[in-house]
Order: structure tokens, then C-alpha cells, then sequence
């Protein structure tokens, strides 16, 4: 008898335990970190997918987040910026540009409309999960002009917000004047390559940037944007950040006197002024549009 009671206990704890996994499962699907590849122009793109914790069909926004030139998915800026959204309850993909970190592609054939044909792609992936209900985009340095670039490409019905973090649009004026990351040569006769850090960039590099429709894709792109830029950042002159405003017809500029172009002064606190922004936009009007839904019910 005390066996077949012990046997019932052991039974009714391994159902027990099942059940509360398989719960935990369908409640907590989406709360991972998953590291993975998509097919991109260039090749595969390595990509970073941080999700909240959601319920069974329930959906979140989602930030794409781009990095600058000579970097890549894992900075320590980005994966700040994705811990602080996921614990928001939105979600954030982060991936490689062809020819830096994981992904295929050398990076003396990157240019900055290759990494535009990158975030495109990785844009079409974000568009088909079902649990993502708006995407938006955040960039770094050459991924700040990337993503103005794209945003000015698809438009506002398509990308939710932007985020641009010491945007650098002072590439396309050095491959104009020559004068690419200190290295001087003729504008006219381009060199097969420079090599700036042990990387090689390429004459199709600066070929493609002297031609980049850079403000006049700002002025196209109608939804709410951000601007951040360090007044001490010595490799793009914060000018160019005002020029970003300037085009821009739903802008904010935040000038931080004591950052850098990397902002490693305060990561924490300037990080948090891009959180707060996408979390007014893209959580607390949710949470608006949600409550106005109740009460149109409720009449």
C-alpha cells in the first residue's frame, strides 16, 4: 500500500512539473537571447534576437540596432541598449554588416549602401515575426547614417522611430575632399584602398560614399526621430548633428557636452535618454491606444 501511495505522490509531481514547464514554455516563448543567420546580399548576416518575456500571441515592438564602421553586433553600446529595451518589453535584433564580426563578406568590398541592403534585409526578417507589431531603428556612427538612409527609404508607415547616435554624415564630405580618416589622396583619381586600423577600405567604399543621399533621405522620413551626438567627439563634428535636425521634420537633438563619439564617459546615461525615447513611443502609446480600446468597449 505505502509503495502505490509513493508511486501516486511521484506520479502526480513528475505531472506536476510538466505541466509547470510546459507553462513556463508558452507564457516565457519569446524570452531568449538567440544567436542565429538570415540570408543577406553579401551573404550570411550573423544576427542577435533579444526578446522580452511575452504570453502566447501577444506582440511587442522590435529595434533593429546598427553598428559603425570597424565594429559589430556584440559593442558594448548596442548590447547595452538591448538589455535595457528587452527589460522594457521590446524586443531587438543586432547583427554583423557584411565583412565585420561573424558575417560573410569581405570588408574591403563593404560599402555604406551594402549595409543599407543589409538592415533591409534584416528589416524583411524582423517584418515576419508574429509577435512583432512595430520595428524601429537605432544606429551607431556609419550605422546612424545607414539607418537614416533606410528610414528615408521605406518611410514612417514602416519604421516606427529612429535613433541616431553621433551619426556620421561627415564620411560623404571626406571621400569628397579626400580626406577619409586621416588619410589624404585625390577625390578624382581613388585609391585601390586605404588602410585605416588594419582594415582596407575600399575605392568602392569611398566611390559609394561621395554619392550617399544622405540629408536629402532625412527630409523624406516623417516619423519621430532622435538625435544624440557628444560635443566632444573628434571624429565627427557635431555640426553635422544639427545639419541631421535641420532636415528632419519631427526631430530631437541632445548635445552632451562631455561625450565622445563612442560615448564611454557615461554609457549608462546616454543609453538611457535613447531607452526613454523608444519607451515613450513605443510602450506608453500602447499602452494609450490599448486603454482607448477599452472604453470604446465599454460605450
Amino acid at each position: 500500500m505505502k509503495r502505490m501511495v509513493r508511486s501516486f505522490v511521484v506520479l502526480l509531481m513528475i505531472i506536476f512539473f510538466s505541466a509547470a514547464s510546459s507553462c513556463r514554455k508558452e507564457s516565457a516563448f519569446s524570452d531568449k537571447t538567440i544567436d542565429t543567420t538570415i540570408p543577406g546580399p553579401s551573404g550570411r548576416l550573423f544576427i542577435t534576437i533579444q526578446n522580452p518575456e511575452l504570453k502566447k500571441k501577444e506582440k511587442c515592438p522590435m529595434v533593429i540596432l546598427l553598428h559603425g564602421i570597424f565594429s559589430n553586433r556584440k559593442t558594448e553600446l548596442l548590447t547595452m541598449i538591448a538589455n535595457k529595451l528587452q527589460d522594457e518589453g521590446i524586443a531587438t535584433i543586432r547583427l554583423d554588416f557584411n565583412g565585420h564580426g561573424e558575417s560573410d563578406g569581405e570588408f574591403q568590398d563593404m560599402t555604406v549602401s551594402s549595409e543599407v541592403a543589409d538592415a533591409k534585409a534584416v528589416y524583411e526578417y524582423a517584418r515576419s515575426l508574429d509577435y512583432v507589431s512595430t520595428i524601429s531603428l537605432l544606429g551607431h556612427s556609419q550605422g546612424g547614417v545607414v539607418a537614416g538612409l533606410l528610414a528615408g527609404e521605406l518611410g514612417s508607415k514602416k519604421i516606427k522611430d529612429l535613433v541616431l547616435m553621433a551619426p556620421a554624415a561627415v564620411l560623404k564630405d571626406h571621400a569628397k575632399t579626400g580626406t577619409t580618416m586621416g588619410h589624404i589622396f585625390s577625390p578624382d583619381t581613388l585609391p585601390e584602398y586605404i588602410e585605416v586600423f588594419g582594415h582596407r577600405i575600399g575605392r568602392d567604399y569611398l566611390l559609394d560614399a561621395q554619392k550617399l543621399p544622405i540629408f536629402e533621405s532625412a527630409k523624406k522620413y516623417k516619423g519621430k526621430v532622435l538625435i544624440i551626438q557628444g560635443k566632444k567627439d573628434s571624429v565627427v563634428p557635431f555640426d553635422y548633428a544639427y545639419k541631421y535636425d535641420e532636415k528632419f521634420r519631427n526631430s530631437e537633438l541632445i548635445l552632451i557636452d562631455s561625450e565622445d563619439h563612442s560615448f564611454e564617459v557615461d554609457t549608462d546615461n546616454t543609453t538611457n535618454l535613447a531607452i526613454d525615447f523608444l519607451v515613450a513611443s513605443l510602450i506608453d502609446n500602447k499602452s494609450s491606444k490599448d486603454k482607448k480600446k477599452e472604453k470604446d468597449k465599454e460605450k
